[in-house]
């Protein structure tokens, strides 16, 4: 059976091993680990032949990474209100949005859902980043991006390279 409803991840857990602010880490019958975290969302804006991304310090993997807005959505919120708000906090912008995919980062051992958005008609909106988060917007160009991409060079999630697999296609 095909799981596809990220709310309801059906996974068993025998008992849980470790419960955080971000993830809860349980042991699965046969005594796989799973992670549990909350969906998220993450947004591709292209204009002019530049991709609206954030560089910020990834210190569980020690250097700076370059990544396509996103964020985890708040209990209450949609997919969308998330996306609007994240785009507003890390970059000061606000746009119209379009639903593009969703997918799981790693099903193999983590429920994470993500869902992707285009955002277009971009405009001024007030926002700031989380305290923690050291963020410095940047757009770059989409062939810049496509030749580190696909060279490996480029350190990013998995969530911005499946937007950036999206902007390639575009017209």
């Amino acid at each position: 059976m095909t799981k596809t409803d990220p709310e309801d991840s059906g996974a068993a857990t025998d008992e849980v091993l470790f419960e955080g602010r971000l993830i809860t880490v349980g042991r699965m019958p046969g005594g796989w680990e799973m992670v549990r975290k909350a969906p998220a969302v993450c947004v591709l804006a292209v204009r002019d032949g530049q991709v609206l991304g954030v560089e910020q310090p990834r210190p569980v993997i020690g250097t700076v990474t370059w990544e396509l807005p996103a964020g985890i959505i708040d209990p209450g919120e949609t997919p969308e209100q998330t996306a609007l708000r994240e785009l507003a906090e890390e970059t000061q912008l606000t746009g119209r949005l379009e639903f593009l995919t969703s997918f799981y980062s790693s099903p193999g051992f983590t429920d994470e859902h993500t869902s992707l958005f285009l955002a277009s008609d971009l405009e001024p909106a007030p926002g700031e980043p989380d305290e923690t988060e050291r963020i410095t917007v940047r757009w770059r160009p989409l062939d810049e991006l496509r030749a580190e991409l696909l060279s490996g060079r480029l350190a990013t999630s998995a969530s911005t390279a499946t937007g950036l697999m999206y902007a390639f296609s575009l017209p």
